[in-house]
């Protein structure tokens, strides 16, 4: 019972990290045993979804691999998530207006360019080790997050906030990078069948067209139609979360009036009567279709997403992507693990730091509330927690023709990750005072 009890009150963040953390050293305990054969073959198994002789899960007329799907197709719905988190900021949130969003903005500048210098500065110059560049410069939200809730009700809020913000600005960063370079041969018919999908979802937004499934539908069409253009279909997912309405059918005034007006004529039930009559069954189902229309597609859509996100996608993510092999050719560490490990442990540190610290000091904006330089210091640490993009950012550098390099990334992936997350959480644990 002391269990349970301990359990149900762990925030699911929290759970949601240790499970990624769990799947990850799955992968490379599966990756190095005897089953790394069944591994290998596991995502290598090609997937069909037929209608005659058209195959959804197919590129170029290639079928899609397990792991390709996971990494093309899971991982939209991972982005889509992200998306919508990103265009909440930017309507209500802590991005919603220039002063706000003015510190979380510098200081995730900070923890994209000071990664990227490192990793250059540690690389062979001219080579396709400098492909990986952008591997440091994502911060995890949600496993940064979780490491942050691990230290309770002693964190205030502005150190969520501030934290929450400027991932959310890196994740932009790592979609734009996502789309800029690591894209070939664009076909552009694909993109303009695309781009009219997506104005054509506008327009029914607009016109009052709140049901999810018709823009899950038309976003499965804009997925294919991006998998063939040469655009990482990934950013299917983010396009489609900006189409997708911020505003319920029904404001809350409204639906509280038609509750109240239903409520007034339901008949009076007997204290044993359990079953329901037609005219009692008629009204609730007025005042769940009310309930279902005051809350907006991209609210509703994003809790739906949130825990297929964090308990399926990204630990089947991990276990397909972050098996370190530890023997064989190649150095484990060399170049590319070092540079990686050293710009999210090194760079996200110094860059966020620095930048929020000159920010404050040039009176840019102000330093939040409840927060100091040590909380700041802590902070920064936590942005290096780069995890899921950057492993994601590493299957698209080096899956091709690399294996050796994309070995190295994942290790400093890992490693930078594990180091920051327990130098943060240890920094944040000393600065922060314990609430009674």
């Amino acid at each position: 019972m002391t269990l349970l009890r301990t359990m149900k009150s762990v925030p699911l963040n929290v759970v949601a990290s240790i499970l990624l953390f769990v799947m990850a050293i799955l992968a490379g305990v599966v990756a190095n045993s005897s089953l790394a054969s069944i591994y290998q073959d596991f995502l290598s198994q090609e997937l069909h979804i037929r209608i005659g002789g058209f195959n959804l899960l197919s590129h170029g007329g290639e079928n899609l691999t397990m792991l390709q799907f996971i990494n093309d197709c899971l991982m939209a719905l991972f982005f889509l998530s992200v998306g919508l988190e990103i265009k909440r900021e930017l309507l209500v949130g802590e991005l919603s207006s220039v002063r706000k969003a003015s510190l979380p903005f510098l200081a995730a500048c900070g923890g994209m360019i000071l990664p990227v210098i490192i990793y250059m500065l540690l690389v062979m110059p001219d080579s396709a080790e400098t492909a990986g560049m952008a591997i440091p410069m994502a911060t995890d939200i949600a496993f940064s997050l979780g490491v942050l809730s691990l230290l309770g009700k002693r964190v205030p809020l502005s150190l969520k906030i501030f934290l929450t913000a400027f991932a959310v600005v890196d994740d932009i960063g790592g979609i734009l990078v996502i789309a800029l370079f690591y894209s070939s041969h664009v076909a552009y018919g694909y993109l303009l069948a695309a781009a009219a999908l997506y104005l054509f979802l506008y327009y029914m937004g607009r016109r009052g067209v709140t049901q999810k499934i018709f823009y899950m539908t038309f976003g499965i069409v804009i997925w294919y139609l991006f998998l063939q253009s040469g655009i990482h279909s990934t950013i299917s997912g983010v396009l489609l979360a900006f189409v997708i309405p911020a505003r319920p059918h029904l404001d809350a005034g409204k639906y509280i009036r038609r509750i109240r007006s239903a409520m007034n004529t339901f008949p009076v039930m007997k204290t044993d009567e359990i079953v329901l009559n037609n005219r009692q069954i008629a009204i609730l189902k007025k005042v769940e279709r009310a309930s279902a229309y005051v809350i907006s597609p991209l609210q509703s859509l994003e809790d739906n997403l949130h825990g297929v996100v964090n308990f399926l996608i990204l630990p089947l993510f991990a276990f397909a992507n972050a098996g370190v092999v530890f023997s064989g050719s190649g150095d484990l560490v060399g170049n590319v693990g070092l540079a990686v490990a050293a710009g999210l442990l090194i760079g996200k540190f110094v860059g966020i730091f620095s930048f929020t610290w000159l920010s404050i000091k040039l009176r840019i904006a102000p330093m939040p509330e409840g927060m100091n330089l040590k909380s700041l210091a802590g902070v920064s640490l936590l942005g290096g927690i780069g995890f899921t993009v950057s492993l994601f950012i590493a299957s698209l550098s080096f899956a091709d023709g690399y294996p050796e390099l994309l070995n190295q990334a994942k290790f400093g992936v890992l490693s930078g990750t594990v180091i920051a997350g327990i130098l943060g959480y240890a920094v944040l644990r000393l600065s922060l005072k314990k609430k009674s």
